[in-house]
């Protein structure tokens, strides 16, 4: 059997990982997809994070070696014992038998923290809302999720902000593809804004015909190989089908994929549907598939590793 597409979504807490990868699995089925969080190979229980005053964002504070061990082995196809963190608590519980599938997704803080643990992941995809937005949502999720107090959740935020700016914010630089959801007009979560910068490290399905970059549409900003893909969160509903359709055409042989809804996403237990959401999901589905395809047919997925580059160097920051 061909070997898994691995996907790694990388962000910091309450960034939104899940709420993206949700969506992919529910269109790819759950029974072509192995879900990790690498939150499971927390080193420590949140008591003795607390006692030993680390942070989880630290990676002293995590398992990276044995997590690249397990992606290794599932990506050839070998099962695993992975471990188990219990969020609701802060502990970690009993191992459980996971095998792998046609597509792994890989959620976590420090999935491309080294050289090896990138070189696993064909897809690479880093989250990087603004700070007021990803700690609101932090805050309602730890809050209602997690067991934590408001206090509790506000005094930690500023606790990891050192780790986060040192191990976090810099995985950036190795993404493929690089999100920002952001407020629009109005504090609705169906109708955020998103950036999305396209890195040239693979090769992007051309939007341009559909983009003209008038009124408030869609627009495209190149810079050197790099494209800044900007959806406005009241993208008029015809113009984001059409976008959609564009991708769709572009990987024809996995038309049997649509029989399920991209941008769905629960506030509570709402329903909802986000264009912008929608339309970023379908550009990392795209470059799945084709990489499904590459290795299928039995080559490699085409890349390209970009130069080195950091702060005010990368091409687009958004």
């Amino acid at each position: 059997m061909a070997r898994p597409i691995v996907l790694g979504v990388v962000g910091d807490s309450g960034a939104g990982k899940t709420t993206l990868t949700r969506g992919l699995i529910r269109v790819l089925s759950d029974e072509e997809v192995t879900r990790i969080s690498a939150d499971d190979y927390h080193r420590y229980e949140r008591r003795e994070r607390r006692q030993l005053g680390i942070t989880p964002l630290h990676p002293d504070a995590n398992h990276l070696d044995v997590l690249t061990q397990d992606l290794l082995h599932l990506r050839r196809g070998e099962p695993i014992l992975k471990p188990v963190y219990d969020h609701r608590d802060g502990t970690l519980k009993r191992p459980v038998y996971v095998k792998s599938a046609r597509f792994l997704v890989l959620e976590g803080l420090l999935n491309f923290h080294t050289e090896t643990l990138r070189g696993a992941h064909d897809v690479r995809v880093f989250l990087a809302p603004p700070e007021e937005l990803r700690r609101a949502w932090k805050l309602k999720r730890d809050c209602t999720r997690r067991s934590y107090t408001t206090d509790e959740v506000l005094s930690e935020l500023d606790h990891r902000e050192r780790d986060a700016a040192q191990y976090i914010r810099p995985q950036r630089e190795h993404a493929d593809i690089v999100v920002s959801f952001k407020r629009a007009r109005t504090d609705d979560p169906s109708h955020l804004d998103a950036d999305v910068v396209l890195c040239d490290t693979l090769p992007h399905p051309d939007l341009s015909p559909l983009i003209d970059g008038t009124g408030d549409g869609p627009t495209l900003i190149r810079h050197e190989g790099d494209l800044l893909l900007r959806i406005p969160g009241d993208i008029d509903p015809e113009h984001a089908a059409a976008l959609e359709e564009a991708v769709w055409a572009r990987m024809s042989f996995a038309n049997h994929l649509r029989v399920r809804r991209l941008g769905e996403f629960t506030v509570g237990i709402d329903l909802r549907r986000s264009d912008s959401l929608a339309l970023v999901q379908l550009l990392v589905l795209y470059h799945l598939v084709r990489a499904r395809a590459h290795v299928t047919s039995g080559s490699e997925p085409e890349r390209t590793e970009r130069r080195h580059v950091t702060g005010a160097d990368s091409a687009l920051h958004v």
